[in-house]
Parts: C-alpha cells; sequence; structure tokens
C-alpha cells in the first residue's frame, strides 16, 4: 500500500522538526555553565601558553603547556563550531511548538533539558507545572 502525500509531508515535517530540536539540545548540551569562553579569551590564553612554552626548559612543565596549548586549540575549533547557536535556537523556535504538541512534551521537560526561559517564551511554549 501505497502512502499518502499527507503522510509522506507528515514524515517529511516530523524528521526535520527531529534534526532541528537534536541540533539545539546537542549545541546547548556542548556548552560549559557559567560565563561563556569568547574566542578573543582563547586567542589570548593561547598567545600566552605559545610564549612561555617558547621559553620554558623544564620537560615536566614543556609537555603540560604543549597539553594546554592543544586543549585551548580544540577549544577554539569547538567554539567555532559551534558559533551557529543562533541559528540552532531560530530552528529550534521554529519546530519546538508543534513537537512538543505532537510529542506531548512540557515546558518543565524543555527546562530541565537545559532550555532556557526565555527561548522557550519567545517559541511560544507555556508553561507548565510539574506533573
Amino acid at each position: 500500500m501505497a502512502m499518502s502525500k499527507e503522510h509522506k509531508e507528515a514524515l517529511k515535517q516530523g524528521r526535520a522538526e527531529s534534526r532541528a530540536i537534536k541540533a539545539y539540545l546537542g549545541a546547548l548540551a556542548r556548552r560549559r555553565p557559567g560565563r561563556p569562553v569568547t574566542e578573543s579569551a582563547l586567542k589570548t590564553r593561547l598567545d600566552k601558553v605559545s610564549e612561555k612554552l617558547s621559553a620554558e626548559e623544564d620537560a615536566l612543565k614543556k609537555i603540560d603547556l604543549i597539553q594546554t596549548r592543544i586543549d585551548l586549540e580544540e577549544q577554539l575549533k569547538s567554539l567555532s563550531d559551534s558559533a551557529n547557536i543562533d541559528e540552532l535556537e531560530a530552528g529550534f523556535k521554529k519546530h519546538a511548538p508543534s513537537y512538543s504538541e505532537r510529542k506531548g512534551i512540557t515546558y518543565t521537560a524543555w527546562r530541565e533539558a537545559g532550555v532556557p526561559a526565555a527561548v522557550l517564551k519567545s517559541a511560544g511554549i507555556p508553561e507548565t507545572r510539574r506533573r
């Protein structure tokens, strides 16, 4: 039995919603709590570590500095990879209301998953009480 055009469209919509929600939640999960780390702060730290590394003679301190440099470079790469959080947030806001309705996901569940209250409000997801 062939699927109707409506069924195919519903599947397509569901996949688009799932991708957008998953991408946004993944980006939120990769963020560290506390004050956000900026690219310029990371570059400044990287410059200082590189400067210390070139002058360091102690082998153990040198290996620590090398690892710190590698960690900072990875953070910089990660920061640029997640720089599109605004785009991901827009996708979340677009799809979250219908996804929430279809899946029965409450405001409280979204909050516990780490979605900021302002994003949920902007998406039009009403506050709910815990069950």
